[in-house]
């Protein structure tokens, strides 16, 4: 049998084709998460440098501006500093536990970022149970603090990661009542249609206002799971010397405060989502595409729109806990626990019970 060398060749070139295609589509696989990682770093670069700022500003002083123009870099200079460090472990700890502890912590925030919708089709997986995935790897990060305080063989890091456990424990209860809530108004726990649902009037339509008390236990309890003063218990300094991070340095240290930052900027976004009606537009009855069309010329002009309306109403929002930590001093751990398990448990159960009422009578 002959075959002719041109059959051969188009042979080759069509599997070469076809090799090249499966490249480019690995490659498009991977070309958002490389995108969101990179904003998410720039992202808890600007809060490190906005939290400087504003905390000089209420002490009335300048705070950093020789790194960089307005010292902005400066967050940028103390991360390779930490990077470059040299990363000690004590001679007598459990090392498995002390190296995986801060990787636990990151890793478990970082994945909180897949659903978080950026924009009507800027979110990396729209899940029916969206808002409860969250919730759910967000309940790792105490593991992680845990090993982390019991695997440094010292008794004030084991003490901090017992009251992170405690302190997570006791404030993820009333946070998920509350998200239990705006899922039972938004009948859905997609993060993209709780949006949607809050798009018909605006901003007079932001869950905002149909769930005060809600919005209110889930901003304390946010505060909480953050470990921001007044509820920052797990690394007292003036107690524990530093928490769970006392024996930790170089990267491994950045680590933890990488993960202080972005689950601040986790939060921020969540509430954005779920209260402040996300990246729409925000004015009644009038929504972007009504002012520009559907024109594909727009679509990456109402992608940009949408990432800037949800990034601003974030960190407007971030002025809430920058501010609360140079205002309230900080809480003991009795009561800590009381104010979530007597106060905002039953508030919280009281929302969820308020909000199923009203949803039965308007059936």
């Amino acid at each position: 049998m002959i075959i002719d060398t041109t059959e051969v060749q188009t042979i080759n070139s069509f599997y070469r084709l076809e090799s090249l295609k499966e490249v480019y589509g690995l490659i498009w696989i991977f070309v958002p998460i490389f995108t969101l990682v990179l904003g998410i770093t720039m992202g808890v670069l600007v809060i490190v440098w906005l939290e400087r700022k504003i905390s000089a500003a209420i002490q009335q002083r300048i705070g950093p501006e020789y790194a960089g123009p307005l010292g902005i870099l400066q967050a940028l200079a103390d991360g390779t500093k930490l990077l470059l460090k040299e990363d000690l472990i004590p001679s007598r700890g459990n090392i498995n536990l002390f190296r995986v502890g801060p990787s636990i912590a990151v890793i478990s925030i970082l994945l909180s970022f897949l659903v978080i919708p950026f924009g009507y089709h800027l979110v990396l997986a729209d899940l029916s149970i969206g808002v409860f995935l969250w919730i759910a790897i967000s309940s790792i990060v105490p593991i992680g603090l845990l090993m982390s305080g019991y695997g440094s063989n010292n008794k004030y890091s084991f003490s901090g990661g017992l009251r992170a456990a405690a302190q997570s424990i006791s404030y993820e209860i009333p946070l998920t009542l509350c998200v239990l809530a705006i899922s039972l108004f938004s009948n859905s726990s997609s993060t993209v249609d709780i949006i949607e649902a809050q798009t018909k009037y605006g901003f007079g339509g932001w869950n905002l206002w149909r769930q005060p008390i809600g919005f209110l236990v889930f901003l304390i309890s946010s505060l909480a799971e953050c470990e921001r003063l007044p509820f920052d218990l797990p690394e007292a300094e003036e107690e524990l010397v530093a928490g769970y991070q006392t024996e930790y340095s170089g990267i491994k240290y950045g680590f933890f405060y990488l993960a202080s930052y972005l689950n601040i900027l986790v939060s921020s976004l969540f509430v954005t989502v779920l209260y402040l009606g996300g990246w729409n537009f925000s004015i009644p009855y009038i929504s972007i595409t009504e002012l520009f069309g559907e024109n594909k010329m727009f679509r990456i002009f109402l992608m940009v729109i949408s990432i800037f309306i949800t990034l601003a109403k974030a960190y407007l929002f971030l002025f809430i806990p920058i501010t609360t930590r140079w205002t309230l001093p900080r809480m003991r751990i009795d009561q800590l626990l009381n104010l979530g398990w007597k106060f905002l448990l039953p508030i919280s159960l009281g929302n969820l019970l308020l909000t199923t009422s009203s949803k039965l009578v308007s059936l």
